[in-house]
Formats: structure tokens, C-alpha cells, sequence
């Protein structure tokens, strides 16, 4: 009986991550680069240790 189309249950519909491709925690109207929870983790990650 849900009506929403395929997103994580229902919301708008969410922005693609731009690494693995899968959706994120950005509608799609959100600017600049877009990053699934585990991607974004990472590239903290890598960040953080690139001193």
C-alpha cells in the first residue's frame, strides 16, 4: 500500500552519490557534489590522513 517511487521510504526523491551511485541523503535539488553515508565516511577518511 506505499505509494512512494522506489526511494528510501518515500521523501523526496534523493540525489545520486557520485562515486557508487547510490542514493544519498540530498534531495536532488541539492548543489555541488553528492556522497551516499558510506562514500562520504570515506572520503573523511582520506582526507583526515592526507596530513
Amino acid at each position: 500500500m506505499s505509494d512512494d517511487d522506489g526511494d528510501q521510504g518515500g521523501g523526496p526523491p534523493y540525489a545520486e552519490c557520485v562515486l557508487c551511485r547510490k542514493p544519498t541523503e540530498y534531495p536532488e535539488s541539492h548543489k555541488g557534489i553528492t556522497l551516499c553515508p558510506v562514500c562520504e565516511w570515506q572520503e573523511a577518511q582520506r582526507t583526515a590522513c592526507s596530513g
